[in-house]
């Protein structure tokens, strides 16, 4: 497809291009923007009606967006952040360099530059970062008819009608009501008599990963934010809620693997900056690696002594690396949905205690039996590896299971306790249990 419109805009047939444009979704023409030379970017946005030139605009990565900002008038710019919703712009200006934000405030009426001021002041990842103000609301005293009116005069420049939010005077936010739910009524019917007065609302200076919890429990299309006074500021459109959770995700995905976090894609990234995210926590494991070395050289005459014992040991050290992550596998994605919280810690230890019990009592029985008659090793070599394989399994499905909770509770993310980090201290663990049981039941 981008081909085809390419080859038309090279053959000046804007207006064929604009026909086909109009009949696309918005996001599709922002993945032809991002496919076609920069020189062509300019035309094709232009030839876009004002409307849809601003959805595309919202759709398409910072570094376009930057490079559009640069090279069109004060009066287009104008025209894009007048159509974006606030939360689009907003998101839009975070990505910017500062001589790019002062050109777009100063292209903005006073109105709207106060409201976006406001927004950027917000705490970064905060819930009254990523709200939008463009809702319904209506009063109480409203029958039904007076409000399918007002929606149906103010409904069009909203983000979304699906909630209407009822507000006393002051804002107070005092009832929300579903638009299905005002077309069924009764016209005459007063909103306060229909309103829906449990509500769920979020904070403005909510951790944004509270939104994706309360979607996810009350299935909510939107939800409301309020103030520290429940006054009603804005709303979160289920739209944003996917935006969080992919970005969570790829943020846990990242730290769980050991790299400093990065909202870029992998091949618009440089060289230099993908190995300043991941240098760091390499960095420190190697440190953190080098007690493993200093146990192995403490128990250097135990090795000598019975040379096979160091043939185990990588065996041992993956087991406890992969059960560790399987149990801090479990506790981060439970976090993430909100079905397990830092004060299950007693909870989470027992019953992560009994699994690990389990598991090792299988995995060292199979162990055992393997080494008697398969490697044919002396009988209380299988029982040292074997003992010490149970006890490293156990160890390792207690750390992976609360050190991720622990984070939770000192504010730091879960994800950060994953493999690496956990592998690590299993290690050490598990090298230390193995040459004590060696020294104590092989008498080295």
């Amino acid at each position: 497809m981008s081909e085809w419109i390419l080859d038309l805009i090279n053959r000046n047939k804007y207006a064929e291009v604009r026909n086909m444009l109009i009949e696309m979704n918005v996001v599709d023409i922002a993945q032809i923007v991002e496919e076609i030379d920069k020189d062509k970017l300019l035309i094709l946005f232009r030839i876009l009606p004002k409307e849809m030139a601003a959805g595309v605009f919202s759709y398409i990565p910072s570094e376009l967006q930057e490079f559009i900002v640069e090279s069109i008038t004060d009066k287009e710019i104008k025209n894009i952040i007048d159509t974006l919703f606030l939360d689009d712009a907003v998101d839009f200006l975070e990505e910017m360099p500062a001589n790019v934000v002062k050109r777009v405030l100063r292209n903005t009426d006073p109105e709207t530059r106060k409201l976006i001021n406001q927004f950027l002041n917000y705490p970064e990842d905060s819930v009254g970062s990523i709200m939008t103000i463009e809702f319904v609301d209506l009063k109480k005293e409203m029958t039904v008819r007076e409000a399918i009116q007002h929606v149906k005069e103010t409904g069009v420049d909203k983000e979304t009608i699906d909630n209407c939010y009822v507000l006393d005077n002051n804002r107070i936010l005092e009832g929300v009501i579903s638009i299905r739910k005002l077309i069924l009524s009764d016209d005459n019917e007063k909103l306060e008599d229909i309103m829906e007065t449990d509500i769920k609302s979020a904070n403005t200076h909510d951790h944004r990963e509270v939104l994706v919890s309360l979607f996810k429990k009350y299935d909510l299309l939107s939800l409301p934010v309020t103030d520290n006074e429940y006054r009603l500021v804005g709303i979160v459109t289920v739209d944003d809620v996917v935006d969080i959770m992919d970005q969570e995700a790829t943020e846990d995905f990242q730290l769980m693997a050991a790299m400093q976090p990065s909202e870029k894609e992998y091949l618009k990234t440089g060289v230099l900056e993908l190995a300043k995210n991941r240098i760091f926590w390499l960095l420190i494991l190697m440190i953190s690696a080098t007690f493993t070395g200093n146990i192995i050289s403490k128990y250097d005459d135990a090795l000598q002594a019975v040379v096979i014992l160091a043939s185990f040991i990588p065996m041992i050290m993956d087991t406890g690396g992969n059960s560790g992550s399987q149990s801090s596998t479990m506790i981060i994605r439970g976090l993430a949905l909100g079905e397990i919280q830092p004060n299950d810690i007693l909870k989470v230890i027992w019953k992560e205690l009994r699994v690990s019990i389990l598991v090792g009592i299988v995995l060292s029985s199979v162990n055992f039996l393997r080494l008697l008659v398969l490697v044919k090793v002396d009988t209380f070599i299988a029982l040292t590896v074997s003992i010490t394989l149970m006890l490293t399994v156990i160890v390792a499905k207690l750390v992976g299971g609360t050190l991720p909770l622990a984070a939770k509770k000192v504010k730091l993310d879960p994800a950060i306790m994953a493999s690496p980090l956990i592998t690590t201290i299993v290690d050490a663990v598990a090298l230390l249990l193995y040459f004590r049981f060696a020294t104590i039941l092989l008498g080295i």
